[in-house]
Order: C-alpha cells, then structure tokens, then sequence
C-alpha cells in the first residue's frame, strides 16, 4: 500500500529504496561507489542517507533538518554529465511512484526535477 502522507520515516524508506537502484544502475552506480563504496550498509552510506533524509524531508515537510550545500560535491565529480541526470529523475520518479499516492508522488517528483535542474544549469550540461 501507497503512502498517502508524508515523515521520515518513509522519506528514509525512499532515500534507501532509491540508492538501491543507483547502485543497480550502470551509469549513476560508478559515482557513488568511488565516494561511499558498494555496501549500503557502510557508514558512509549510512550517514549519506541521513543526510539524504533530512534533505528530503526539509524539501518536503519544510523540516529544516538538512542546513548542508548540495551542489559543491556534484561539481567535484568527474565524467558528470546531462545523462546522468536524466538517469537520476528517471529512477527518482520511479521510487516516488512506488512509494506515496500520485499527490505526494507529484510533489517530490517537483522539487526532483527543480533539484536536478537547477545541478544541470550550474554545472553548464
């Protein structure tokens, strides 16, 4: 059954389902590995979907959790491109979908899109 409001705990549950599938994918997996290595169960990613959490849930719930600067790791990582973004929003979608009734679903799947497009725009893609 679809979510049908929105906490942490089920933004957490979004964040981990969600770098399942990065970690599944061939063109975003690469990225993430190098910097917080292939075991979602390390303390680097442990502490990446914190942070994640807390993020989502400032965009979402207005919980002002997350006081962190998203785009400066993004402008470190080599062989970053356009596609990968338009892999990030298509999985992104795909696990809101999952997740929460279309209502909820549409407003993550908002912030997602002005997140990614915003990392394009600055990263000149």
């Amino acid at each position: 059954m679809k979510h049908n409001r929105v906490n942490d705990n089920n933004i957490n549950s979004l964040v981990v389902l969600f770098y399942t599938r990065v970690l599944s994918d061939k063109k975003l997996a690469p990225f993430f590995v190098e910097k917080l290595g292939d075991d979602l169960n390390n303390e680097k990613w442990k502490a990446h979907m914190q942070l994640l959490t807390k993020f989502w849930s400032t965009m979402i719930l207005g919980s002002n959790t997350y006081n962190g600067a998203p785009f400066p790791p993004h402008a470190q990582m080599k062989d970053l491109d356009k596609e990968a973004f338009e892999t990030w929003i298509v999985l992104f979608y795909e696990c809101v979908e999952k997740l929460f009734i279309e209502e909820i679903a549409v407003k993550f799947k908002e912030r997602g899109t002005i997140v990614a497009g915003n990392f394009v725009r600055r990263l000149n893609l």
